[in-house]
């Protein structure tokens, strides 16, 4: 199974420290943030689709064409600012069948990943106290998911995105539109994918998302206190 992984952004919320290094190369406990997503992910996971872009050489300089025990492709994403579903539109031609999607930032635990790739269409949340800073879930009565809204105003849930994703080659046939960004988002994607598939809402009880410089302290506290690896 493949697991897409972003990698391309440029991290100006990080800078300085981003200033001559990729976002997920930063080191948390002692090794890199790539590094800690790809120890969460389940051993069905044999392939790894790194969507690269800014100071993509010491990314590909890390990984090679095997990086911990998997084999790795890589796609480039020429337009930084293309949003996260432009991303995902730079590896159509080298996905096939089900794939796992994964922000190149956040840290995961594992079991949520380890349940999410049994799932044929599974998306992970966790609960917010601020979920209009981020995008939030919308359930069905039945618990698999009806729409992903991004920053609302008045939050009709305090679930929210976080990235991982079970989801099939068949969300690039759901064409949708950029936002007035100018940024194509594959949440967007993943609510029109969701109106014809069953994508079942999974809790993720860790994640630890690494969005500004302070975040790195925060995160090595957090994988400590919980004895977590790192």
């Amino acid at each position: 199974m493949q697991c897409v992984i972003l990698v391309a952004g440029k991290g100006t919320r990080m800078r300085p420290l981003t200033s001559n290094c990729p976002k997920p190369l930063l080191h948390v406990c002692g090794k890199p943030i790539l590094e800690h997503i790809v120890d969460s992910l389940p051993e069905e996971i044999d392939e790894l689709v790194l969507i690269v872009g800014y100071l993509k050489e010491q990314i590909q300089a890390l990984c090679g064409s095997e990086y911990l025990g998997r084999m790795v492709v890589y796609c480039e994403q020429e337009n930084f600012a293309g949003g996260t579903g432009d991303a995902l539109m730079c590896a159509k031609s080298v996905l096939h069948d089900k794939f796992l999607f994964m922000y190149g930032d956040d840290i995961h635990g594992d079991e949520a990943l380890k349940k999410a790739v049994t799932c044929e269409h599974a998306i992970l949340g966790t609960h917010s106290d601020i979920p209009e800073r981020y995008g939030v879930l919308v359930p069905n009565a039945d618990g698999t998911l009806k729409e992903i809204l991004e920053k609302p105003k008045n939050p009709p849930s305090n679930l929210i995105n976080i990235g991982g994703f079970v989801i099939t080659e068949s969300i690039f046939d759901y064409a949708v539109p950029v936002s007035d960004s100018g940024e194509l988002y594959v949440t967007d994607m993943l609510t029109a994918y969701a109106q014809d598939n069953p994508v079942q809402i999974l809790e993720q009880k860790v994640w630890i998302p690494i969005g500004y410089p302070e975040d790195i302290e925060k995160a090595e506290r957090i994988l400590s206190e919980n004895g977590l690896p790192g």
